[in-house]
């Protein structure tokens, strides 16, 4: 049961956004900055973050060269040139607005490394950097001279650099945005289960850890549950996606190489935190076993990974591995995310396409965009 004071000051809110992620949280702060006489409610069914905020490997990236060429064989040329540009634009607003130490962000630049399976991908890269030029002003790809000091594998033939891409420390994001909130005094309430939304009525459906059904009201509604949004609109052309990672010890020798590194054309990537190894993707090893909303290692993807790491990251020594854990992601036809109204108060930012880092700020900041423009 529901007191008075409950009743009267928590169940009737100006925006209601469901999913304190990445893009449920930078929705609020963008609102409220917007609209300061307004009050927000954020409702989060887990106690951190449910899908994949916190649970990222805090790549600042918007693509690898093949990735790129990838997406052009499903895109449009000014397509994939859109969607580089959103990403990168989310990436330098993140940064701005939080600025580079809040985030731990380090410009240590992106890597892909390239086998004989995609040395063909190098005839094009003058054609992609001269593409991308409207956005950068310069190249974005360059075949390094030399990478034999960085000690991988013999399988590696070439190792394309990106100065324009970075990492950063995804509990510190999370940790600027719950500041940012806080200061907003935008309300984040965790432990919500949304059973339902109530479009016409802006009204949700929830339950409490108790299982106690409550309903929330709201003058605007924004939906920011990225996988988990099919089960509020099974109508929407989304595919949860798991990723894993795992984390080895710390190095007994210093790892010779930082930055972002992507490898099978973005499906793996690595990167050197605290001296050790954080190793994730390999979703392509399996996908239909990867398109689901329930968290879990699959024994494939895992053996597929450590593989990678002993015979083309750590060819020399295979280190242990410390801690794994998988988050869940959304993807649609193509790596564009979904930002529309359904109803003239009611706003989805979803499907990221496992690009949140990147594109979460700017997603969210185009969902207010249609808001404000009602």
């Amino acid at each position: 049961m529901l007191s008075y004071w409950e009743k009267k000051n928590f169940l009737h809110q100006d925006l209601i956004v469901i999913g304190a992620g990445i893009v449920g949280l930078s929705a609020a702060i963008q609102y409220k900055e917007r609209f300061p006489e307004r009050s927000v409610l954020v409702l989060e069914r887990g106690l951190f973050p449910s899908g994949a905020s916190t649970k990222n490997a805090g790549f600042a990236c918007f693509g690898s060269l093949t990735e790129i060429l990838d997406d052009l064989d499903v895109l449009t040329e000014q397509e994939v040139l859109g969607l580089v540009q959103r990403r990168y634009e989310g990436l330098l607003g993140v940064r701005e607005k939080f600025g580079d130490a809040q985030l731990d962000y380090k410009p240590h630049g992106g890597f892909e490394l390239i086998t004989d399976k995609e040395i063909h991908f190098l005839e094009k890269l003058d054609q992609v950097n001269e593409m991308l030029r409207p956005i950068f002003g310069n190249n974005v790809f360059e075949v390094l001279d030399s990478f034999q000091s960085m000690g991988f594998g013999k399988e590696v033939k070439a190792i394309v650099k990106n100065p324009f891409e970075g990492e950063l420390d995804s509990g510190k994001f999370l940790n600027a945005l719950w500041e940012r909130s806080s200061e907003l005094r935008i309300k984040i309430l965790t432990g919500c289960k949304v059973l339902a939304i109530h479009p016409d009525e802006k009204r949700v459906e929830v339950t409490d850890a108790a299982g106690m059904p409550l309903f929330f009201q709201s003058r605007q509604l924004a939906i920011c549950t990225n996988a988990f949004t099919k089960s509020l609109l099974p109508d929407l052309d989304i595919r949860p996606g798991r990723g894993l990672v795992l984390v080895t010890a710390p190095m007994k020798k210093e790892i010779p190489w930082k930055g972002s590194f992507h490898y099978d054309k973005g499906f793996v990537y690595f990167r050197n935190i605290d001296n050790r190894l954080l190793l994730g993707g390999g979703r392509n090893k399996d996908f239909q076993g990867e398109e689901t909303v329930e968290f879990g290692i699959n024994p494939k993807i895992r053996e597929y990974l450590i593989s990678i790491m002993e015979k083309i990251i750590f060819p020399h020594g295979m280190p242990e591995i410390e801690m794994e854990w998988s988050g869940i992601m959304a993807f649609g036809p193509d790596k564009r995310p979904l930002v529309k109204l359904i109803n003239p108060d009611v706003g989805i930012a979803v499907r990221l396409g496992g690009m949140g880092v990147a594109i979460g700020w700017q997603t969210a900041r185009e969902m207010v965009n249609l808001f404000d423009a009602h």
